[in-house]
């Protein structure tokens, strides 16, 4: 772990990774093949296996009760503390899994940050993101980067100014950084990688501070040049700014009769940066008792997973203009891009024989069919608008390795896990729960979506006094 943990405070791009998932007595592990990086001229390499659930899961306190769980420390620390240096040295396994061959073979990682400024009104923050070729014969080139800063806050930006600067850390300092932030074309070549450093300044004049900032946007486009042609890409990293001291003082919801209560957990704003075992450490286990259920909101999870696209990078092709048009205004594949996002990930065959088939099964009177046949993030794609900002323009695919997820985090905290998809019309479906979870027990108390399907930011319900069964 040590060796994966210098990599990624380094900046060193984890180029070539063999997840390989293995059970042991704690749930899952992290290990180092070998404990070798192997550093090459022009790219730094890590050969390692990592944890089922995408997750180092390495860190955790029984959950006794709320008097036994130890002393949270800043929620900040979450999401730019370093603890996630191992959840991030595998963001690009994750990113794979969004889409066939992005980027044409060149991807951009959201990479990992700093927040090195807070000031009244200056905030500063740092990230090193690497671009990768996944290509195992070609030469990519990066012969264009930008980028641009999106602000959020709850009240006037007026007086509030952010920038962003991108600066070259290729290996060996070949081609040297401009001083008057000039990019100059760069070539990966098949299967390497190459690190950016980006720096994010907001700062804010007169009286005005840069407290109710909330988060920041930042898109970096960039073009992919090579034997594909020319193609444009972009990717967006966003990054909390607003954290709020978690309370000790709760108010429990009586939901369900002989069922149990709940409790809706906020956090700050999620992001790739954010482990969910941290996550789950900090917010939830303060609160919880032995018995209790945390119920995950898939949608936190797949955000936590990096599982989301701007529409701005989605190309929907004739089978998705097409495709989209058979299903209800309200649905997330309704649209090119949502159904185009599908196919990216199921394929265009799969999609092709669910489409031929649902048609005819609607002939007969049987409906749904098209869900079963093109697979199951076919029911969990989120459209825009599906979430709360600034995700409400993106497209949010549906989260990985779901059960693996809840098992590592049973193991690791002590509590029972379940990821769930939940609505205001009364319809809870269960991903994927930890073998002491009572299934009838977690719906029931589920049912009036306590955590709500607005703005409330609470991915986190504790759940109490369910039927657990004798295995939990």
């Amino acid at each position: 772990m040590a060796t994966a943990a210098a990599a990624a405070s380094l900046g060193l791009l984890v180029t070539s990774c063999r997840p390989v998932w293995s059970h042991n007595q704690c749930g899952w592990d992290w290990q180092t093949a070998g404990n070798a990086l192997k550093i090459r001229p022009r790219v730094a390499t890590l050969v390692c296996t990592r944890a089922a659930a995408d997750t180092h899961l390495t860190t955790a306190h029984p959950a006794e009760d709320a008097s036994a769980a130890p002393a949270p420390a800043a929620p900040q620390l979450c999401t730019y503390g370093g603890r996630n240096a191992l959840w991030l040295a595998s963001e690009l396994q994750r990113l794979l899994t969004c889409q066939k061959n992005p980027g044409n073979g060149l991807v951009l990682t959201r990479g990992q940050w700093s927040w090195d400024v807070q000031e009244k009104q200056h905030y500063q923050l740092h990230g090193t993101m690497q671009f990768c070729n996944i290509s195992t014969q070609f030469e990519l080139f990066v012969p264009e980067l930008s980028g641009k800063l999106q602000l959020l806050s709850s009240n006037s930006l007026d007086s509030v100014k952010g920038t962003v600067q991108i600066s070259p850390q290729h290996p060996g300092g070949k081609p040297p950084k401009r001083e008057d932030g000039y990019w100059r074309s760069y070539i990966t070549r098949a299967g390497e990688s190459t690190a950016i450093e980006v720096v994010v300044d907001v700062h804010a004049t007169g009286e005005k501070s840069l407290a109710e900032l909330q988060a920041v946007q930042v898109e970096l486009e960039y073009i992919s040049y090579g034997p594909h042609g020319r193609t444009a890409h972009s990717q967006y990293v966003i990054l909390p700014l607003q954290y709020s001291a978690i309370s000790e003082a709760v108010i429990w919801h009586n939901r369900v009769e002989k069922i149990g209560t709940v409790l809706p957990i906020s956090t700050h704003l999620l992001s790739h940066l954010d482990d969910p075992l941290q996550v789950v450490n900090m917010y939830a286990l303060p609160h919880a008792k032995t018995g209790d259920v945390i119920a995950i909101g898939e949608t936190p999870l797949a955000i936590m997973q990096g599982r989301f696209r701007h529409p701005k990078g989605v190309h929907p092709g004739i089978l998705a203009k097409l495709a989209c048009r058979l299903f209800h205004p309200t649905s997330s594949l309704a649209t090119a891009c949502g159904m185009q996002a599908l196919i990216d990930i199921s394929g265009k065959l799969r999609v092709v024989m669910a489409v031929v088939f649902a048609v005819i099964a609607r002939l007969v009177g049987i409906r749904g069919m098209f869900y079963r046949l093109a697979g199951a993030q076919a029911r969990l794609i989120d459209d825009v608008t599906g979430t709360l900002p600034p995700y409400d323009q993106y497209i949010t695919l549906g989260p990985v390795r779901v059960q693996e997820t809840v098992d590592a985090l049973k193991a690791k905290t002590g509590c029972e896990v379940a990821v769930v998809d939940v609505n205001d019309l009364r319809k809870v479906q269960i991903l994927a729960a930890s073998n002491g979870v009572d299934h009838k027990a977690l719906t029931s108390a589920l049912l009036d979506n306590p955590a709500g399907n607005a703005d409330e930011q609470t991915p986190l319900v504790l759940v109490r006094s369910l039927g657990v069964t004798k295995g939990g």
